[in-house]
C-alpha cells in the first residue's frame, strides 16, 4: 500500500521536498496559510477546522532573540465559487523567548535563561481569493492578520554578586500581519499542492521588572520586531473521507515553522 501511494503521488512529493531545500530562508508567520483556493463547495458554504501550529522566529531591539510559540486553534470560513474565503480563528498559544534572562556579567545569576510563558488567548482574521487558469493551475492571494489578546509574563530569581534580585518580562501586544500570493496545482482525488512568497510584519511591547533586594525597582520598556519581512511557504491539502480534508504546512525563515489543520466541509 505504502508503494502504490509512493507511485500515485510522486510528484506531489518530489515538488514538495524540492520547495523545501531550495527556498532561501528569510522570514515566518504565525498561523497556516492554507490553501489558496477555498475548500467550502461552489455554490456557497461553511467549513471549519482544528490546527496546531509550531512557529519559530528572530525578532530584534538592537539585539536578536529567538521566540517560539506552540499554538491550537479552532477556525470558522465561508467561501463560494471555488474564488473567494473569509475566515477567522480563535486560540491558545504558548511562548519561549531564548537566553533573555542571561548576562554577558559572570557576576550575574539567573536561575534559569528562557523566558517561558502559559497559554494565552489569540484571535486571527483572514480572506483570499483565487483565479483558475484551467483544470490543473491557478494563483491565488491572501491577506492574515493575528492579535494576541493576553500578556504572556514570566518571572526569574537570582543574585548579582551577594544581592538576590527578582526580574520579570511581559510580552503584550503582539500583533502579526501577512500578506502573499503563490500558485497551485490541483491533482488527481482532488490533491492541491501550493506554493509562493510572502511579506510579514510583526511586533509587541516588552517591559522588563527587576527588583534587588526588595528595595530598589527598575523598569525598561521597549519594542522588538521580526528581523526579516519576506519569506516562502508550501504545502498540501488532502481529502480524506466524508468531507474532512488534512491541511499540512511549512513556512521557510531562518528558522522553520510548521502545521497541520484536519477541516470540514458542510
Amino acid at each position: 500500500m505504502l508503494k502504490k501511494f509512493l507511485n500515485a503521488n510522486f510528484l506531489i512529493i518530489t515538488l514538495v521536498a524540492l520547495i523545501i531545500f531550495t527556498i532561501k530562508p528569510a522570514a515566518m508567520a504565525t498561523g497556516l496559510f492554507g490553501p489558496l483556493q477555498t475548500v467550502s463547495k461552489e455554490a456557497g458554504g461553511l467549513n471549519t477546522a482544528i490546527g496546531y501550529f509550531y512557529h519559530e522566529d528572530t525578532y530584534k531591539n538592537g539585539v536578536d532573540h529567538t521566540i517560539r510559540l506552540n499554538e491550537i486553534y479552532s477556525q470558522a470560513a465561508y467561501g463560494a465559487k471555488n474564488i473567494w474565503e473569509v475566515y477567522a480563528r480563535a486560540g491558545l498559544a504558548d511562548m519561549k523567548i531564548f537566553d533573555v534572562f542571561s548576562s554577558t556579567d559572570a557576576s550575574v545569576n539567573a536561575d534559569r535563561d528562557n523566558f517561558e510563558a502559559n497559554w494565552e488567548f489569540f484571535g486571527t482574521l483572514g480572506a483570499k481569493v483565487f483565479y483558475a487558469i484551467n483544470s490543473v493551475w491557478g494563483i491565488g492571494a491572501f491577506i492574515q492578520g493575528t492579535y494576541y489578546l493576553s500578556d504572556f509574563t514570566d518571572t526569574v530569581s537570582g543574585t548579582d554578586g551577594p544581592t538576590p534580585f527578582t526580574s520579570g518580562l511581559k510580552v503584550k501586544n503582539f500583533w502579526n500581519a501577512n500578506f502573499g500570493v503563490g500558485i497551485q496545482a490541483t491533482f488527481p482525488r482532488g490533491i492541491k499542492f501550493y506554493a509562493g512568497p510572502y511579506v510579514y510584519y510583526s511586533g509587541a511591547e516588552v517591559s522588563s521588572h527587576t527588583y534587588v533586594s526588595s528595595s530598589e525597582y527598575s523598569v525598561i520598556d521597549d519594542t522588538i520586531r521580526n528581523k526579516s519581512i519576506v519569506g516562502g511557504f508550501t504545502g498540501l491539502d488532502i481529502p480524506l473521507a466524508k468531507g474532512f480534508r488534512l491541511n499540512v504546512e511549512g513556512q521557510f525563515a531562518e528558522r522553520f515553522s510548521v502545521g497541520a489543520a484536519i477541516s470540514y466541509t458542510y
